[in-house]
C-alpha cells in the first residue's frame, strides 16, 4: 500500500476532498491531509484565491512544503488543482518520491528542474473543456512525452473540480473513473 501526500484545492480541504482521501484510506492507503487554509473553505475559485492571494501564494506553498518535510521521504504526491503545485514541485525535487499525482493541473517541468525525474511515475487527470486545465494541457502533454511513466487522462466535460462530490461541479461518472485509475496507479507504486 502506499502512503499519500495529497494536497486540496483553492476551495479549500472540503468534503469532497476529504471524501475523496477517505475512499484511498478505506483500499488500505495511507492518505495525508494537510489543512493550507487553516480550517476555511470557499464557495468558489474566485473567492478561495483571493484568500490565497492575500495569505500569499509562496507562503501556502512552503507550509505545504513543510508538511512533507514532517513526513518519510517515500511518499506519492498528490494535489488538486492549486495544490499540483506543491505535489509537483516535491515529486521533482524531493528524493525518494514513489509517484504524483496531478489532477486538473500539471505546470511546465522546467519550472522545478531539467527533467522529470527517472523512474517516477505520473497521471494527469483533467476535463477536456475546462478552462484552466486547458492553459496546462501543453505542460501535461510535454511531461508524458518526456517520461515513460507519466500517463494523461482527459474527461468529458467542463469542470473544472469534478472529482469533487462536495461541489456542484462533481461529475459522478468522471470522478469514478478518475477513482479506478488512482487506485491502479497506487497499486502499481
Amino acid at each position: 500500500m502506499a502512503e499519500v501526500l495529497l494536497y486540496h484545492h483553492i476551495q479549500g480541504l472540503t468534503e469532497g476532498v476529504r471524501a475523496f482521501a477517505d475512499e484511498l484510506r478505506r483500499a488500505g492507503h495511507t492518505v495525508h491531509t494537510p489543512d493550507l487554509f487553516d480550517g476555511r473553505t470557499f464557495a468558489g475559485i474566485e473567492e478561495g484565491f483571493g484568500f490565497a492571494r492575500d495569505a500569499g501564494f509562496e507562503a501556502i506553498r512552503e507550509r505545504g512544503a513543510a508538511a512533507a518535510g514532517e513526513l518519510g521521504s517515500d511518499l506519492v504526491y498528490a494535489g488538486f488543482s492549486f495544490g499540483v503545485m506543491i505535489a509537483q514541485r516535491l515529486a521533482q525535487t524531493r528524493p525518494g518520491a514513489r509517484g504524483a499525482l496531478l489532477m486538473y493541473s500539471c505546470v511546465p517541468v522546467c519550472e522545478f528542474g531539467e527533467s522529470w525525474p527517472q523512474g517516477v511515475p505520473v497521471q494527469i487527470h483533467g476535463t477536456e473543456g475546462d478552462e484552466f486545465f486547458e492553459e496546462d494541457l501543453p505542460a501535461a502533454r510535454e511531461l508524458v512525452e518526456s517520461s515513460p511513466t507519466a500517463e494523461l487522462f482527459t474527461y468529458p466535460g467542463d469542470q473544472h473540480l469534478f472529482a469533487d462530490s462536495s461541489l456542484d461541479a462533481h461529475d459522478p461518472e468522471a470522478a469514478a473513473l478518475l477513482m479506478e485509475r488512482v487506485q491502479a496507479f497506487l497499486a502499481s507504486v
